[in-house]
């Protein structure tokens, strides 16, 4: 069992997130739902606590009302091995969410996630800084991420 897990507060969308989330990444899957019963404080045989798991990493998602929201300061980041996997993950998490900038986007949730192509770290640490630079302006003008048009831009 790992030592840190993240624990996400929801309003009432608690297990319909989770099983949007397992949707998304392989190794992933609703773990356990424990249910509110006759004591409330939700309504009983609705979804008190969510774990879930997404690529192998242990969340637990709570239906806690709507007293707190997400913001920006907190945010789930996915390393991706290829621009196909950027694209299709910003097309399913922006469906009734929320496009940002720099590869950062809100779910319909209003989780906020980082959709990172790996090419893009190993760009803006490139050993030529005028290259890294050239990328890192060119990514500061993207809301998702085109690892072409950075390759294009890192390269003059």
């Amino acid at each position: 069992m790992q030592k840190i897990t993240t624990y996400l507060w929801f309003d009432n969308q608690a297990e319909e997130a989770a099983t949007f989330y397992t949707s998304l990444f392989k190794d992933s899957r609703v773990l356990d739902v424990h249910r509110y019963g006759d004591a409330g404080p939700g309504p009983a045989g609705t979804a008190m606590i969510v774990t879930f798991e997404l690529a192998g990493q242990r969340f637990i998602a709570l239906n806690g009302g709507p007293q707190f929201t997400f913001t920006e300061a907190v945010s789930l980041y996915v390393d991706c091995d290829s621009q196909e996997e950027v694209d299709e993950l910003w097309a399913r998490l922006t469906e009734g969410g929320e496009e940002s900038q720099c590869g950062w986007l809100k779910d319909k949730y209003g989780l906020s996630w980082q959709i990172i192509p790996r090419r893009l770290q190993e760009l803006l640490s490139d050993s030529d800084p005028a290259r890294a630079q050239r990328a890192m302006k060119a990514m500061l003008g993207m809301q998702k991420i085109d690892v072409p048009a950075l390759e294009a831009a890192a390269n003059g």
